[in-house]
């Protein structure tokens, strides 16, 4: 064996030696002997690499770039859009890049990029991303949503630079975002034709506003049963669940789970553009994916922006996304936790339809040792990973915090009367 990570304590508490080679995992056991590397987790929570299900890499990082917005009502597409005219290939590369080591460095060794295209931006996006994939495929495999963001059937030229983004290869997923379209119905019917044109995963910006009167999730639900399309169908946001009543919430999470379509709840940007009609008891706007899960749901939860108009903070964290759902869903219960850490990993791994994941005799060694016990205590404390190992490579090394305090000297404690 190539590598040996001993004392790992998994997800549901046992505690196994994972023996590596080849890049994949070959072994599973309480001791292993071999030769190669070893590295002593020493007890702490191990799981496979987290798992980024929703982020736009392209338009990462342009926060200092727009101007400062006057009062509460914000439109993030209409403060990009003139930018992304100044955009280069290059320019989004680097953008893209520092973000994508960020996630890197916090345990993301999977990850799907939305990437905008349209007249104004043209294939620019699309170009950078991909060979951003390309360069990092030694530490994280990401895959590219190609999507129209403002607007499909009202955007001339759009729909044939996707086309043309669709033919070149490389895209695992088409998306939209209807809200931005002036036929956000024909948008929808669009998106699922090319979808199955060309037999790609499809994953939607759905449902985002003040008012659950109008859920354009009815007419996904319709489509994706029609054209049998269960289980390849993702939609992100979906914040206009937070203001249905709760029969109403768990009849719609069933009809979805019935039907195959998974949902990425994006806490951190829904948190900050929803209720920015109101200016006082302003409503969270943040779907609760543990109540989606309890009735069959496929649940995410994932970074969406990062430093842009849309979300001007974030860090690449995807554990303090799910620290930041556990605070605003009030969130406490230990298994309810648990499942939060599960929509980083396994649960996001649905999302995701990846077949190979996860701590398993054969499945690839993309490997995370963070510092905690448990889950729930990763969560709840916002524990860092200490190590990553992307098929079996080190990719990430993190020092544990060290407190140096003035009684400690050589291991013991001074007398404090001394």
């Amino acid at each position: 064996m190539e590598l040996i990570l001993r004392n790992a304590r998994l997800a549901g508490g046992d505690r196994v030696n994972i023996g590596v080679a080849g890049g994949r995992i070959v072994a599973l056991a309480p001791t292993l002997a071999g030769g190669g590397e070893s590295w002593d987790a020493g007890g702490r929570l191990v799981c496979a690499g987290l798992v980024e299900t929703h982020i736009h890499l392209d338009k990462s990082r342009i926060i200092g770039r727009c101007p400062p917005v006057e009062g509460r009502r914000l439109n993030p597409v209409a403060l990009t859009a003139p930018l992304k005219r100044g955009f280069t290939v290059e320019d989004i590369y680097e953008r893209a890049e520092a973000t994508l080591c960020e996630c890197v460095k916090h345990g993301t060794t999977r990850m799907r990029s939305q990437v905008e295209i349209d007249p104004g931006i043209g294939l620019k996006g699309f170009e950078a991303i991909r060979a951003l994939a390309a360069a990092y495929r030694w530490a994280v495999d990401l895959e590219l949503c190609v999507f129209p963001q403002e607007g499909l059937t009202n955007y001339p030229g759009t729909e044939e630079l996707i086309v043309a983004a669709l033919r070149q290869g490389g895209v695992r997923a088409l998306g939209g975002a209807p809200r931005y379209d002036t036929d956000p119905a024909g948008q929808i019917e669009r998106i699922f034709a090319l979808a199955r044109e060309y037999d790609t995963e499809i994953d939607l910006h759905l449902d985002v506003g003040d008012s659950a009167e109008r859920l354009d999730i009815e007419q996904v639900l319709a489509l994706t049963e029609r054209y049998r399309r269960g289980g390849r169908v993702a939609v992100g946001h979906m914040a206009k669940l937070s203001l249905l009543p709760p029969a109403r919430l768990a009849a719609m999470a069933r009809r979805l789970a019935d039907a195959g379509i998974a949902v990425s709840v994006l806490p951190a940007t829904d948190l900050y553009l929803m209720g920015r009609d109101q200016d006082h008891a302003v409503r969270r706007g943040v779907a609760d994916a543990n109540f989606l899960a309890e009735h069959g749901v496929a649940c995410a939860l994932s970074s969406n922006n990062i430093l842009n108009p849309a979300t001007p903070y974030g860090d690449g964290s995807l554990l303090r996304i799910a620290n930041l759902q556990a605070n605003v869903l009030q969130v406490s219960r230990p298994a309810a936790l648990r499942e939060l850490f599960l929509m980083l990993t396994e649960h996001s791994a649905r999302v995701l339809n990846l077949a190979d994941y996860g701590i398993a005799v054969g499945n690839p060694a993309d490997l995370v040792v963070i510092d905690a016990e448990t889950p729930e205590q990763a969560v709840a404390e916002l524990r860092s990973p200490l190590a990553v190992w992307k098929a079996g490579r080190r990719t990430v090394t993190r020092r544990p915090a060290e407190l140096h305090h003035p009684l400690v000297v050589a291991g013991e404690v001074q007398d404090r009367l001394a």
